[in-house]
């Protein structure tokens, strides 16, 4: 979504709805796949959600028509445990990420603004380590740069037990060390007997190497990180160039030639 399909305002073209329309005539699923909360996913995508499928929070939850279909857990003291120790680099702001809602405990103007563009159900509480819910992930937001001011911490922490992945410039996210996009592909694969032949996906960041690597079609944008484009079989003009709609557009013009 973000810095792929999204435009760099964040905004969702209106030329999509005409693809996704061809799309759906051809029998071809769509589904968004994002660090997005499913909440702020469902509502981009009001007026046509009940035909897609919703990868949300990096892969932690799948959704058709309301249902879900899939989710990969965080154990609760774990959660604690990491919330502990985004705590302890100095600048961050953390989003603890249930199924109920996401839940933060920080009011500083800057940060709320960066979390409610991501996660539309968000609830303000005074401590995350008393919150009671099914976890799916840990957000950290760092406006300095997740890659050098916090995945260092983290990683050493966390990394050979968790999935501990820079999803953007200033967020990193912890989740259960078998959660990703991938394992969310090889879900619907699996589940709706399509291949990895039949898979294409698009990413711009390190959330979405696991995804990529399951695809055959394999999309960096041309505005992703040097090392994702290195990962991808193709490349896509960026997300500034509408770059997935004109993939999709080529592909679906040579498919009726």
């Amino acid at each position: 979504m973000d810095g792929t399909l999204l435009d760099e305002n964040g905004q969702l073209s209106p030329d999509f709805f005409s693809i996704f329309e061809r799309l759906k005539s051809q029998n071809i699923l769509f589904a968004p796949a994002s660090g997005r909360q499913y909440y702020s996913l469902k509502e981009m995508f009001s007026s046509i959600q009940d035909d897609l499928y919703f990868i949300a929070d990096n892969g932690t939850m799948v959704f058709h028509k309301g249902e879900e279909l899939y989710s990969c857990t965080i154990d609760t003291p774990s959660a604690r445990q990491i919330v502990e120790s985004a705590r302890s680099v100095e600048g961050t702001y953390i989003v603890l990420c249930g199924k109920q809602s996401a839940y933060i405990e920080t009011q500083v103007p800057e940060a709320l603004e960066e979390i409610q563009k991501y996660y539309h159900r968000c609830q303000y509480v005074e401590d995350l380590l008393s919150v009671e819910d099914e976890f799916i992930k840990i957000a950290v937001c760092h406006f300095g740069g997740t890659e050098k001011r916090v995945f260092p911490t983290i990683d050493q922490a966390f990394g050979l037990g968790f999935q501990v992945v820079v999803s953007a410039k200033i967020w990193l996210d912890v989740m259960h060390r078998d959660a990703s996009k991938g394992a969310a592909i090889r879900h619907l694969q699996q589940s709706l007997g399509f291949s990895y032949e039949e898979t294409m996906s698009f990413g711009d960041y390190f959330n979405d190497v696991e995804m990529l690597k399951e695809s055959y079609y394999s999309y960096a944008m041309d505005n992703a990180h040097p090392e994702i484009k290195k990962l991808a079989r193709f490349i896509a003009p960026s997300n500034r160039e509408a770059g997935v709609l004109k993939v999709l557009e080529r592909h679906l013009t040579t498919s009726t030639d």
